[in-house]
């Protein structure tokens, strides 16, 4: 609830709360020495209302937040300066609170014009790509993606979005038995595999330790007209190779062009779901918005994939008790402890999230961010849980393990099979994704305001008066016209050729 009771100009988002968020920057008296002083809480950052002893909790949307690190007094800023952080029991309840969701009929759901497949998944998008084994191939990739451009027989093709080169830093000086291996054949094969791509030609240089034989060993996978592989080793040098793959990608291009758009269900949407720059209201307004979205879509027979481990952390009880079964929520906390372990022997701690730039806007512990983070996954039951980059299977919400960091995240979202992502940013994010299109929605109206060249959706407004529910509904109905093939801000501008990034788990050799 947005409850504007007490004190003026903030907002109480829980009748268990003992914090308020400014909605504006406001004024607060601040005694020292028998002096009171003003000070400036920025929009976005959080107010006492009650008295908070030391090592008390700190509470905002009904959960703990953090536990004071001094005497707080009612009307004081709180923030860094006296707020600190460390773990607590949590009550994971698994699937206390699953239910068997209700979905729509297939006549009563809606629809977008999107490509399928013959597998019988479809796309938003028709795009020819071309894959790396290994930084060494890249620059090549990139010449024959400019190559196809510069020559301009896209405008033969009107079917196809384009040709584009994804390229990365890594797939050599890593255990090709290990873990790294695995993730970045994963993730590979699943860009292949997205319905987004018409045709891929994967391009490696030869002697890296990512050997596309064995990927398509793994996979059973055979050379087709729409499948291609090459390494500029065998094929005679860089010249040789460029030319070889843009000769390839022209054999792919009048097949990419055959398929069209079509009427097809909501139902085949696989929404992935990312925030990223987030602020004080990303909790309270963009985030539960697009949550409401996501119910909408699983009403429809979609899914929603919500990740960003780092980001869920201290709110993975509210999800564990949405678990379709104890197995799926154990699986959860399976992942926690990894990350803490991981993060441990990194000598590192799950609080060195949230960033300068979300504390900035308000946002204090990594308790604090995840709780608002998790709104994004909606009120479902939550069907599944996989690992980073794996096939997504099931229908409704469910989760896949990323790192919190939004290129790498939406990355492995994307190789599961996303095919439309949905973006929310309270700061300013700069984000687009190919071969899926990103639809960025502004938690506040003056960063909708000052980057609208940036966000499609300003969310902003639910603290005007606008329903999460309304919103929820205008964020859906986007997604839908998007998926139809509209263009999104950010591929308006041209985003999404830099942004495919696998992650890199293990020790580069």
């Amino acid at each position: 609830m947005l409850d504007k009771a007490v004190p003026p100009r903030t907002l109480k988002l829980n009748a268990a709360d003992n914090v308020a968020v400014a909605v504006d920057p406001i004024d607060v008296g601040v005694s020292a020495a028998g002096v009171t002083a003003l000070k400036r809480v920025p929009r976005g950052h959080k107010i006492a209302l009650t008295r908070i002893a030391k090592d008390e909790p700190i509470r905002k949307f009904g959960q703990i937040i953090g536990f004071a690190s001094e005497d707080i007094p009612p009307g004081e800023w709180v923030h860094e300066h006296n707020t600190g952080f460390h773990a607590f029991e949590r009550d994971y309840a698994y699937a206390a609170e699953a239910k068997q969701e209700l979905i729509l009929p297939v006549e009563q759901q809606e629809t977008f014009q999107g490509f399928r497949r013959k597998d019988g998944r479809a796309g938003t998008r028709n795009y020819v790509g071309i894959l790396t084994s290994v930084n060494c191939s890249a620059s090549a990739a990139r010449f024959m993606a400019e190559e196809v451009k510069r020559s301009g027989i896209l405008a033969d093709y009107p079917n196809v979005d384009g040709v584009i080169a994804l390229t990365h830093g890594t797939g050599c000086g890593i255990d090709y038995n290990g873990e790294s291996f695995e993730v970045l054949k994963r993730t590979t094969w699943g860009y292949a595999c997205n319905p987004n791509m018409a045709a891929v030609l994967v391009v490696g240089l030869g002697c890296e330790g990512f050997q596309i034989k064995r990927m398509k060993e793994a996979y059973g996978v055979e050379e087709s007209d729409i499948f291609r592989t090459m390494t500029i080793q065998e094929t005679g040098g860089t010249k040789k190779s460029v030319a070889a793959g843009v000769e390839a990608l022209k054999t792919m291009l009048p097949i990419a062009n055959r398929v069209s758009r079509e009427t097809v269900p909501a139902s085949e949407l696989m929404l992935a779901l990312q925030c990223g720059g987030s602020d004080g209201y990303s909790g309270i307004t963009a985030n539960p918005a697009l949550g409401a979205a996501v119910d909408i879509l699983v009403e429809h027979g979609g899914t929603a994939i919500l990740s960003e481990t780092p980001e869920i952390y201290g709110a993975e009880h509210l999800l564990t008790r949405r678990a379709a079964t104890r197995e799926v929520g154990e699986k959860l906390v399976g992942i926690i402890k990894w990350w803490e372990d991981y993060t441990e022997r990194a000598r590192m701690s799950m609080n060195n999230n949230p960033s300068p730039g979300n504390k900035a806007g308000g946002l204090t512990t990594i308790l604090e961010k995840s709780l608002g983070a998790a709104a994004k996954g909606g009120t479902k039951t939550l069907s599944a849980v996989y690992h980073y980059a794996e096939p997504v299977r099931d229908k409704g919400f469910v989760y896949m393990d990323t790192p919190g960091y939004d290129p790498v995240a939406a990355t492995g979202q994307v190789a599961g099979g996303a095919n439309i992502l949905a973006f929310t940013t309270g700061r300013g994010s700069a984000y687009g994704c190919k071969p899926t299109p990103s639809v960025k929605l502004a938690t506040n109206t003056p960063i909708y305001e000052k980057m609208i060249d940036d966000m499609d959706i300003n969310c902003g407004d639910v603290l005007d008066g606008v329903s999460l529910e309304e919103k929820g509904r205008e964020i859906f109905e986007t997604l839908l016209k998007i998926a139809s093939g509209e263009r999104s801000k950010s591929e308006q501008l041209g985003y999404g050729d830099a942004e495919f990034v696998p992650w890199q788990i293990g020790a580069t050799m």
